[in-house]
């Protein structure tokens, strides 16, 4: 990637590209919670720079965040762009965050997808209906409302029992997941109408463990929407 736009202080350390959306903090919270030492840079998507030829150079589908990995596979640099593609290489890269058992490994990556595939897709239709759309229509309202409610059921009934969605072992899955669920919240304005405390309350508490751990705190900061 060109240096001109973003420019680059520390070539050694990871470069992140993002800014503080759901998919922003993932990449932003596993850094802080891996502890390793990268340097982020804010992409503002309210002013189009994730199409700019500096970020496509890193992420063709100009949307963040992206990544480049300085000390990539055979110490060559490497970009990554899609925030589950990150958090994978971040856990893979670190052993950590991933469990070591094979088939804990792929239930957790069956858990990530749920999230990029579901979650994060379904979520950011609903928000839009429901708070950005010029007017409020309601068959895609209802639709929206009505898969977002059913997912966070499928997470409801996963985190029976769990203090994260792999037991005790917080993982790349929680992640993934918790911005999303906090979204609804300060994001949309939709924890009431659709009931998370009332309906969802494993839910609810699976978020506070996640959102209470330090590395969560700083990194959901990581290229905030206000920073200069």
């Amino acid at each position: 990637m060109s240096d001109k736009k973003w420019p680059i202080e520390h070539p050694d350390r990871i470069q992140l590209y993002s800014l503080a959306t759901p998919n922003g903090q993932k990449a932003g919270i596993a850094l802080e919670e891996l502890g390793l030492a990268y340097e982020a840079h804010k992409v503002n998507i309210l002013e189009n720079e994730q199409f700019s030829e500096e970020f496509i150079a890193v992420c063709p589908n100009s949307k963040i965040p992206a990544m480049v990995d300085p000390d990539g596979p055979g110490g060559k640099p490497l970009s990554i762009f899609e925030s589950g593609a990150i958090l994978l290489y971040l856990a893979e890269k670190t052993g950590k965050l991933l469990p070591a058992d094979p088939h804990r490994r792929s239930e957790c990556i069956q858990w990530l997808f749920f999230q990029m595939a579901g979650v994060g897709p379904m979520f950011g239709q609903f928000g839009h209906f429901y708070k950005f759309a010029k007017e409020r229509i309601p068959y895609p309202t209802e639709r929206y409302t009505n898969e977002a409610r059913r997912l966070l059921g499928v997470l409801e009934k996963r985190l029976a029992g769990r203090n994260y969605v792999m037991d005790d072992e917080y993982t790349i899955a929680d992640i993934a997941t918790f911005p999303w669920v906090g979204c609804l919240d300060w994001g949309y304005g939709a924890r009431e109408d659709l009931k998370l405390d009332a309906d969802f309350p494993n839910v609810v508490a699976w978020y506070a463990r996640c959102t209470e751990k330090p590395a969560s705190v700083r990194g959901a900061k990581v290229c905030g929407f206000s920073d200069d």
